[in-house]
């Protein structure tokens, strides 16, 4: 018993593999991601992944906080229009400054989740090809 346990395990992870690499093919077949691997930005990225991981985190972390400055600017343009022009700027100032604080603490958090996320990767990795090598 103790021994097919494994092996359902092991055929699980195929299938996760087979799964995930159907899904990164159908990303690098795509055109629109083929032209920017192409561009200068992107074989920079390529060739510091570290790098790439810190700019996806940044960014998917960061919608949020831009969302709700964006909609705080258009409910203050639109305060603006019934005539409250001085507190628009006030406001728009406070914000824009309240993103920014925002935005630099959310650089310095994707930082460290991406280093978490290498560091917790290259474990996991290195842990799997341990358990399962064949011996």
């Amino acid at each position: 018993m103790a021994k097919e346990e494994p092996r359902s395990a092991s055929k699980d992870l195929q299938e996760l593999q087979k799964k995930l690499s159907l899904l990164i093919d159908s990303f690098q077949n795509n055109s629109k991601v083929a032209a920017f691997v192409k561009s200068p930005l992107g074989q920079y990225l390529d060739r510091h992944p570290f790098l790439a991981l810190s700019l996806l985190v940044f960014i998917v972390v960061s919608t949020v906080p831009v969302g709700f400055f964006l909609l705080l600017v258009v409910l203050t343009f639109v305060a603006a229009l019934v005539g409250v022009i001085l507190l628009e700027g006030l406001v728009i100032s406070v914000g824009g400054l309240s993103l920014l604080c925002v935005l630099c603490g959310l650089g310095f958090i994707s930082l460290a989740m991406s280093g978490t996320i290498t560091v917790s990767y290259m474990i996991i990795s290195s842990l799997i090809n341990h358990w399962f090598s064949p011996r």
